[in-house]
């Protein structure tokens, strides 16, 4: 697999570590290790393809493609073993950044928002380095990359310039985030109109309501839902108020009244014209000829 490679320091500070892997200036060297300290965000971009990943807390060996990336927390100091089988060299870029730092910069006691990002962060809710699929970079943090690689100023001004652009990574990264999650929630929007409809079309239930209850505004809910199930809202809820019902009519014990009102009707005579309309029939004609 190729001689191992030391990685290369681009920055140091206190609360910031960042140290990138090329291996291309060094012949058959396609082998690195990445340390990760206690207590420490970790933020790994690949930039080559086929990179296995073997952590030495995990059984699990990881290969990724080329331009991914990954956020990991790590409780403890912890050791990872990356190389290619790629003609090409193993390359990659680690951004390695302290607990207090990060906590410093979300402020999670001064507000709800930055106390469920820090969680999310240390449970790897966001990007975690289990994930079957891991994100794909994008162009901007390609460019910011570049221009952590390029910056040539030390002292004061590359610490500026180094926390700047970690700070505009970590939002592309969160906006990322939301996105896939806004995405998906859209894909499984009307399996979840249907299960609210399914346990609440007793009540007097509407698609705003609906909207607020799953965050989706109510026009595209009833988009939504029309076009995986052939049928409006509306509709729906009356026929499974209608099958209720009809099933609920054969008990004589129970007044029709009551009925309508367990099948979230506040007033008879809407219940019966509804009855009506799906049967053909009254509710009483129905009970009476049973």
């Amino acid at each position: 697999m190729g001689n191992q490679q030391k990685n290369e320091i681009v920055f140091k500070s206190e609360n910031i570590e960042i140290t990138t892997q090329d291996s291309s200036a060094f012949e058959g060297a396609s082998r690195s290790y990445l340390l990760e300290s206690s207590s420490s965000f970790n933020l790994l971009f690949l930039l080559s393809p086929d990179i296995h990943l073997k952590a030495h807390d995990y059984d699990t060996e990881f290969i990724f493609k080329k331009n991914q990336y990954i956020l990991h927390y790590s409780p403890k100091k912890s050791k990872a073993e990356l190389w290619t089988d790629s003609e090409e060299p193993l390359k990659y870029l680690h951004i390695q950044l302290n607990y207090q730092y990060i906590s410093n910069l979300i402020n999670p006691e001064m507000n709800g928002e930055g106390a469920e990002i820090l969680e999310n962060m240390i449970h790897n809710n966001f990007v975690f380095l289990q994930k079957a699929t891991p994100p794909n970079m994008t162009v901007e943090m390609h460019i910011i990359l570049k221009e952590i690689l390029s910056y040539s100023k030390k002292g004061v001004m590359q610490k500026l310039f180094i926390e700047a652009n970690i700070i505009k990574l970590l939002l592309l990264i969160f906006e990322q985030f939301n996105e896939k999650n806004n995405f998906e929630t859209a894909s499984k929007t009307p399996e979840i109109i249907k299960k609210f409809i399914d346990e609440n079309y007793h009540r007097n239930i509407k698609a705003e309501e609906i909207g607020k209850w799953i965050g989706v505004n109510q026009n595209l809910i009833r988009k939504e839902f029309k076009a995986e199930f052939h049928t409006t809202i509306n509709h729906y809820i009356s026929e499974l108020r209608m099958l209720k019902a009809r099933k609920l009519i054969t008990d004589k014990d129970i007044m029709i009244k009551e009925i309508a009102i367990e099948c979230g009707y506040e007033y008879l005579q809407n219940f019966t014209r509804a009855f009506k309309k799906k049967f053909g029939v009254s509710p009483e004609h129905l009970r009476n000829n049973k």
